[in-house]
């Protein structure tokens, strides 16, 4: 079965309950795996088989319970999409003031002129019904499409309510003879439908607006995408669409433009600003030869780039789908407040029902009125939206901070757990020292073996192959071929060439193939190991011919970082490959005390297991083939971005930055936004526990108090509004 992993923009979610709807309706579907529908982002995260489901029918089923799913080119998807979004909010402005124009002048009737104008009531019947039926006709709409499919939402509490009132007021103004018949006051509620109407639409105007703000690191990073391109065709300058670049175009980058694809240099120099990527403020020279990254800006000079990614494919691309992906999943915590929300609907109406006839039965007169008001109070005031709001605004803020600050987060539970951790395990080539080393000492016993060894090193992907690569090749001799090679992970390399056995690595490799070391070669290893220089051996048939020295300086940021994570009580563990002396130096330089030297990749996830086992939360930060396994055994794994890639695939968090001080950022993120989550949820419970009940009249009995239907649509719509107020506070997050 083949799967398609994509996350698709979606229309006409007008509160949180939406989004539980959308995703309990595509769940079930055959032939989707999974579906993450993120209503602050009015975005759903599908991964589903096309071969099974395609993706017009979901477009079609999505439209079935009043929803769209905007399907397309990703520039004209996001350009339909905020124009659909700046059109709701229009729509919304209108019907606000349209709302209020007509809401004030019953409100105000109702309250200080009663039984004082004549034909009142049908003066608020004339003001209301514009109101019910404009500014309030989505709230019945919505609610006759979710009855339909037996599904329930927030709009379903609205026009219940002020649907009641309407039609009760209504009843006593054309028939005002029933009431007083039976010797009681036919009372309306015009003023109660209308101004909740007209609360509830500033609270939804409001709330959008507060939405668009969460999801401005995705428009910043979007933003960096040109609209227009120069490229060359046919010997030609040509301006061209972003959409219309193909893969091998020849681009002109003139001062000032932003770089539309990932690509290397054919012609020119210049300076780059990638700061989006590296974090670094100061430009980065580029000449023939070098990459290019899309969405980084050159600065002065003029660059003819061959483009190699474009569209979906450029790390851009890659990043803003990282984040949409992160913001869309759910922590632990949203599936139980999913599930509780679920209910939550049905449960109001049930209780306003059971409110409302023990108040008919047992209440003072006029029974029916206190019924009904309480009945529509009770409706009102409930609110799943500021309990559906408070787990993903957080995290939608909170992931895309992190993308501002260059930390990817794979997803929501990365972020939930990543305040826990208690133990951080360090690489040490590429995460503490710079990732660059370089060859200090060559030694050979007798004969020089640079053209082998050189034949063998430029095979390997290791940082120290690497270096020695670039230590031989600047000595420009001939290159060979091997006809085997065999990489040991962690230790070295064994290949043949010319029917010759060569051996590399570290002492750990020489032992397990029995080589010889004479006193010469022990001689030479004892003295580098003393100043703290990795050494790699070279071996041919069983005996050492070679020493090759290298060293590798500790990052500028290092010793600080790793002191701010000791500052929050998390112990810091350095595992490295290289030899005990150059691990005590370079974690004596860091500031860390718990360090292991000779470990290979396995004994890492083996030493990371014993920490699990001790209850241990345990984070791992690496860059290399040699990190993975210990990166996917850690109960997270984070990512340097210069790594490799299957080192950031198997991480949770990717610094983009390379620097330690990212991890400390991203584990005081983790913690503001998890507080931020469950100060949300714990007002959004406590609000409907304590709501709820005085809605429902407890208070009457005790101090003769009822809540008014429209202080109830009030407080509905500020418990929405707080709640994205306070996920919106985590864009000034304090990470010192």
């Amino acid at each position: 079965m083949s799967s398609q992993t994509k996350s698709y923009k979606v229309s006409g979610m007008t509160c949180a309950s939406c989004a539980i709807s959308l995703e309990t309706f595509l769940s079930p579907l055959e032939g989707v795996k999974k579906v993450a529908v993120n209503y602050p982002n009015q975005s759903v995260y599908l991964e589903f088989d096309p071969d099974i489901i395609s993706r017009v029918r979901l477009q079609k089923k999505t439209k079935e319970i009043g929803y769209e799913l905007l399907v397309g080119n990703t520039n004209e998807v996001n350009k339909q999409f905020d124009n659909k979004k700046e059109e709701r909010l229009k729509t919304l402005g209108n019907k606000l003031i349209f709302s209020a124009i007509f809401s004030i002048p019953v409100f105000v009737i109702s309250m200080f002129y009663k039984g004082k104008i004549p034909y009142e009531n049908w003066v608020l019947l004339g003001l209301s019904t514009p109101v019910l039926f404009y500014s309030g006709a989505e709230f019945f709409k919505i609610a006759w499409k979710k009855l339909l499919l037996l599904s329930v939402s927030m709009d379903t509490l609205v026009a219940l309510s002020t649907g009641v009132a309407f039609l009760f007021s209504l009843f006593n103004t054309i028939y005002p003879e029933y009431f007083l018949s039976k010797g009681m006051t036919p009372h309306i509620y015009y003023e109660s439908a209308v101004v909740i109407i007209t609360l509830i639409l500033f609270g939804r105007y409001m709330e959008e607006k507060a939405k668009s703000k969460t999801s401005s690191a995705i428009r910043k990073l979007m933003g960096l995408t040109p609209k227009k391109i120069t490229a060359i065709r046919n010997g030609k300058e040509i301006s061209i669409p972003y959409n219309d670049i193909a893969q091998g175009e020849l681009i002109i980058l003139k001062p000032g433009d932003k770089v539309p694809v990932d690509g290397k240099v054919k012609k020119g120099e210049s300076f780059i600003n990638e700061s989006m990527i590296s974090g670094e403020p100061v430009p980065v020279f580029k000449k023939k030869g070098d990459e290019v990254f899309a969405g980084t800006i050159n600065q002065k000079g003029s660059l003819r780039i061959f483009a190699k990614k474009v569209g979906n494919e450029t790390l851009l691309s890659q990043i803003i789908f990282s984040v949409e992906k992160a913001q869309a999943s759910k922590p632990k915590i949203q599936y139980l407040v999913d599930k509780i929300a679920s209910i939550f609907v049905p449960f109001v109406i049930i209780t306003a029902l059971f409110s409302a006839s023990m108040w008919y039965c047992f209440g003072p007169e006029p029974t029916l009125t206190y019924a009904l008001l309480i009945l529509i109070t009770v409706l009102i005031i409930a609110c799943p939206c500021a309990l559906g709001l408070a787990t993903p605004t957080a995290l939608m803020v909170g992931i895309g901070k992190g993308a501002e600050q260059g930390i990817l987060i794979k997803d929501a539970q990365v972020l939930e757990t990543a305040y826990k951790i208690d133990a951080l395990i360090i690489d040490k080539t590429g995460t503490i020292t710079e990732g660059n080393p370089k060859v200090t000492d060559e030694f050979w016993l007798t004969t020089n073996y640079n053209k082998e060894l050189l034949a063998i090193e430029r095979q390997s992907e290791h940082p120290i192959a690497e270096a020695i690569t670039r230590h031989l090749k600047e000595t420009n001799i001939e290159q060979l071929t091997t006809s085997s090679f065999e990489s040991i992970t962690g230790q070295g390399a064994i290949a043949v060439i010319n029917g010759i056995s060569y051996v590399i690595g570290n002492e750990s490799l020489m032992s397990s193939q029995n080589m010889e070391f004479s006193e010469d070669v022990l001689s030479k290893a004892k003295k580098l190991t003393a100043e703290a220089k990795t050494l790699v051996y070279f071996g041919v048939k069983s005996k050492i011919e070679g020493v090759f020295a290298v060293s590798d300086q500790i990052k500028s940021t290092a010793k600080e970082a790793i002191h701010k994570i000791q500052q929050q009580g998390i112990e810091v563990h350095m595992l490295t490959g290289d030899n005990h002396q150059t691990a005590k130096v370079i974690a004596q330089q860091a500031g860390i005390t718990n360090y292991h030297a000779n470990m290979l990749p396995a004994d890492k996830g083996n030493f990371i297991i014993e920490l699990q086992k001790k209850g241990k939360v345990v984070a791992m930060a690496g860059d290399g083939i040699n990190d993975a396994h210990a990166l996917a055994q850690a109960d997270i794994g984070i990512a340097m971005g210069n790594g490799t890639d299957i080192a950031m695939e198997t991480a949770g968090i990717t610094l983009m930055h390379s620097d330690l001080r990212q991890i400390n950022k991203a584990i005081v993120l983790s913690k503001a936004t998890v507080k931020t989550i469950k100060q949300n949820l714990f007002w959004a419970f406590i609000y409907n526990l304590i709501a709820i009940p005085i809605a429902a009249g407890v208070l009457f009995p005790f101090f003769g108090f009822l809540l008014s239907p429209m202080i109830a649509g009030a407080a509905m719509a500020l418990s929405s509004i707080s709640v994205l107020t306070n996920s919106l506070r985590l864009r000034s997050v304090n990470y010192q």
